[in-house]
């Protein structure tokens, strides 16, 4: 009896193993099925917008949180050397609540040390943003409140709405918040005199997406994307491009002298939080030689940086970057434990 049942137990066993088979679907991944078989070869090349949009936001989103995630690093050194144990966590603005605006407040929510209560976002209708406000996320529509609130303001916005934007931030600025834009077709001259601001920071990513077009499309969300260590170790090295980076170093500069710390310090801070085993960072990476020598032979803060000029002009710290491979991997190692956890 014993030997039949076990009989009757694997032929049950046999079916189901062949009823599981049967059931797979032989189309999955199938390339003769997808959509762009059927294109034509002038059509095909349409697709590879669809791959630049998805890198576009990929990486955008992970310059925006890197430049999050290295201030936050700052305030918490600047809390230890000036004692000043009421500096607050970074608060972060978005002023938008489009497919841009959503991802990089998703992106932040993923990331460790960003809390929902730090993340504030505008938008003409805050009733689409229940995802985010059910979390703890503040939205409402109010820009200028935004403005007296945040440390650093994202602008994820179309180029036809950054002008009414900007008249809404105009003279309501603090000159220690940071404004980052994503909107690419306005100039920065143009930026400074809409905003009447000149703490701005507007990346250009200048790649192609033809040998990594099936990368940057290979994930919905863009959270998801930086959990793929091919698209991380891709998009690093568009997010560590040495213009970019000098902008955002150039940033935490500003943040310091805005808490008052002297240049000697501030040096010493930046160094930590690279965790260089040298001192890569002197005066002079920033300012000038003769400045450097006055601010070596004082207590006196670096002078207030326009990032604008230090995006449309060369500076000092443009030539540190690239002359320093070991500072340039310290970065690195940063941007890839931003994301990896």
């Amino acid at each position: 009896m014993c030997c039949q049942a076990n009989a009757v137990r694997a032929s049950s066993d046999i079916v189901c193993s062949r009823k599981r088979v049967i059931t797979m679907d032989l189309t999955l991944n199938l390339k003769s099925l997808q959509f762009e078989t059927g294109l034509s070869e002038e059509e095909k090349q349409c697709v590879l917008l669809r791959s630049r949009s998805a890198a576009l936001a990929v990486c955008g989103c992970a310059q925006a949180v890197f430049l999050c995630r290295l201030a936050s690093l700052c305030r918490d050194k600047l809390n230890h050397l000036t004692n000043k144990s009421e500096l607050q966590p970074l608060k972060v603005g978005i002023i938008g609540g489009g497919l841009m605006g959503k991802q990089l407040a998703l992106l932040l929510l993923t990331t460790p040390g960003f809390k929902p209560a730090n993340i504030n976002m505008s938008t003409k209708r805050p009733d689409s943003l229940r995802e985010f406000s059910d979390r703890g996320v503040r939205c409402y529509f109010d820009n200028c409140r935004l403005a007296a609130w945040a440390d650093v303001i994202f602008l994820c916005v179309l180029p036809s709405q950054l002008r009414h934007v900007c008249t809404d931030l105009h003279s309501q600025l603090p000159a220690r918040c940071l404004v980052y834009t994503f909107t690419s077709a306005v100039q920065l001259q143009r930026l400074k005199l809409l905003l009447g601001h000149t703490f701005v920071l507007r990346p250009q990513n200048r790649f192609m997406t033809c040998d990594l077009g099936e990368l940057w499309i290979r994930h919905n969300q863009v959270a998801a994307a930086l959990k793929d260590e091919e698209v991380l170790r891709a998009s690093g090295a568009l997010c560590l491009d040495q213009s970019c980076l000098s902008a955002v170093l150039y940033s935490l500069l500003n943040m310091c002298t805005a808490e008052r710390l002297n240049a000697k310090q501030t040096v010493q801070l930046l160094n930590e939080l690279f965790q260089t085993r040298t001192m890569p960072l002197t005066c002079q990476s920033f300012v000038n030689s003769s400045w450097a020598s006055k601010l070596n032979n004082s207590d006196e803060p670096f002078p207030w940086i326009n990032l604008i000029d230090v995006q449309t002009k060369k500076s000092p710290l443009n030539s540190c970057l690239s002359g320093c491979k070991a500072l340039q991997e310290c970065i690195s190692v940063i941007y890839q434990k931003t994301f990896s956890g």
